[in-house]
């Protein structure tokens, strides 16, 4: 792509999260670049392109890879880690004076493995941009010839990074290089400027901080808390995409901490704060708060789904709601917080602007985590109501859950005996071991086809096909056992019977082979 536009005359530049991902050794999600070509002039220069946005930005597809980057997709870049950048070339980033309209080549980055590209990629003219007054959005985009310009107009030092393809040289204005070095997330220029420009910002420097594991610069931190509740201005869905990224990361738990003490969670999910300093009971040793966050920690520790993620971190946000002081206990109860948690996590995921069945099934999660799992009291119809009441579908989901509340707890194992134990009875209710359901053949069409009345005789006919068919499964086929069933019902009561029940004898020796299985497979007996 940059070669295409230098081709035609222009400059082109990598530019952004791709250009510090490759500086991290990290793969690049998305790929921007950067020129001083118009949108017109970009448009002519390809065959496949999509142009819908007062911005400029021109979508570039291409018929080479696939939609999605991967790295088969794309090469390995060649560059180290920002800490191993040489000393030189940190001293001359350190000095204002050598960066004006100057480019430095780093020793530790590549061309050679940019060769390919995914198949849509964005390109945007170099732009300078007006005031900001709905804090979302620029009131004009005017474009502009000089790098510098579309440079100084990014939010962070980290972002503000663009490195030229054929020369080989990275531009770096704003001592990007060393922020990343230092493990730093900083705006570009003026922190207050740069966040009346665009309120995500606020929200993005946390999950910045929180993917890549950097500190925030004191005075970038200090006008985030100054200016939090700018966050009111931007739309659920740019705030819900943010939130997810940080759910996402390795260390979800320290981004909503910081989060909260900034003072944006407010603004994203008030609910949660509900529960802070308030403890709790028994087994109980955190707040609700930190409890919910352990129970997502957990998740993203065993790198669960989104969805496990979002349970976890809701499960018992209805707590703060039916907190009551027993007299009689002299304890603080929460009866009923399952029901209004899934209450209030439906809302909140709605409000957040959640696809319908994400909001459904978390809330559905959060609905039946309490499930009763004493194994000397439970029995198989409690399970398939659990079954039942969530799906097949999502019941391991309530597991992993389940799991993540223990150790939110503070508890040692995730997956004790008495758990392992209801995954086994999970496992015996789902599979349903041998019976007479596998059969291709029920009831009613065994009463069609022999015009037999209803009665113990029509179970010994199913038990006694099912023998058979344990014997050899290719029998199970609706024609041989519409034909065995019509020489069945021909036999003496008697003699039926007692194929029955050696029918039933062996269904029930090939079901405790089953189960014995499932239980060695869950350590439990």
């Amino acid at each position: 792509m940059t070669e295409t536009l230098e081709k035609g005359g222009f400059e082109a530049y990598l530019v952004g999260g791709c250009v510090r991902d490759l500086l991290l050794d990290r793969k690049p999600k998305d790929w921007d670049i950067t020129t001083n070509a118009k949108p017109e002039q970009i448009l002519g220069l390809f065959e496949h392109t999509f142009y819908e946005n007062d911005y400029g930005t021109v979508g570039v597809v291409s018929d080479e890879t696939s939609e999605n980057v991967s790295p088969e997709t794309l090469k390995k870049v060649s560059c180290e880690t920002s800490k191993d950048v040489s000393p030189e070339t940190l001293k001359k980033v350190s000095d204002p004076k050598s960066l004006v309209g100057q480019s430095e080549t780093p020793e530790n980055v590549s061309h050679e493995t940019l060769d390919e590209t995914p198949k849509t990629i964005e390109i945007t003219p170099y732009r300078l941009e007006s005031k900001y007054s709905d804090s979302r959005h620029p009131d004009a985009v005017v474009f502009s010839d000089k790098l510098e310009d579309d440079l100084k107009r990014r939010d962070f030092t980290i972002n503000a990074i663009a490195y030229n393809v054929s020369a080989e040289t990275l531009t770096d204005l704003f001592q990007g290089q060393k922020d990343i070095k230092d493990k730093i997330i900083r705006t570009v220029g003026k922190p207050a400027d740069r966040f009346n420009e665009d309120a995500l910002r606020l929200l993005r420097a946390v999950r910045l901080a929180t993917e890549l594991g950097f500190e925030i610069e004191s005075e970038t931190e200090k006008a985030i808390e100054k200016q939090a509740e700018n966050l009111k201005n931007i739309s659920q869905e740019r705030i819900r995409d943010e939130f997810v990224k940080i759910i996402m990361t390795d260390l979800p738990m320290d981004g909503l901490i910081l989060t909260q003490r900034l003072g944006l969670l407010k603004y994203i999910l008030p609910e949660l704060e509900e529960g802070l300093e308030m403890k709790q009971k028994g087994a109980h040793i955190y707040t609700v708060w930190e409890h919910n966050l352990r129970a997502l920690q957990h998740s993203a520790d065993r790198n669960w789904s989104l969805i496990i993620r979002l349970s976890a971190l809701l499960h018992d946000i209805g707590k703060p709601r039916t907190r009551h002081w027993h007299k009689e206990k002299k304890e603080w109860t929460f009866y009923g917080h399952d029901v209004v948690g899934e209450k209030v996590s439906y809302e909140t995921l709605t409000r957040l602007r959640f696809p319908k069945q994400i909001i459904e099934i978390v809330s559905v999660l959060v609905r039946n985590h309490l499930f009763f799992s004493d194994i000397d009291q439970i029995t198989m119809s409690a399970v398939r109501r659990i079954i039942h009441n969530v799906g097949p579908e999502n019941v391991w989901d309530l597991m992993k859950v389940r799991a993540c509340d223990r150790i939110g707890m503070g508890r040692p194992k995730e997956n004790p005996y008495r758990l392992r134990k209801y995954k086994a009875m999970i496992e015996e209710a789902l599979k349903a071991p041998v019976s007479v359901k596998m059969l291709k053949i029920d009831g009613k069409r065994l009463m069609e086809v022999s015009h037999e009345t209803p009665g113990p005789k029509i179970g010994w006919i199913l038990n006694a096909l099912l023998e058979e068919v344990l014997d050899d499964p290719e029998l199970n086929t609706v024609e041989y056992l519409e034909a065995k069933a019509l020489k069945l019902a021909k036999l003496a009561e008697n003699e039926l019977k007692l194929l029955g029940e050696q029918g039933k004898e062996k269904k029930d020796a090939e079901e405790e082979k089953e189960i014995a299985i499932i239980r060695a497979k869950h350590w439990v007996k």
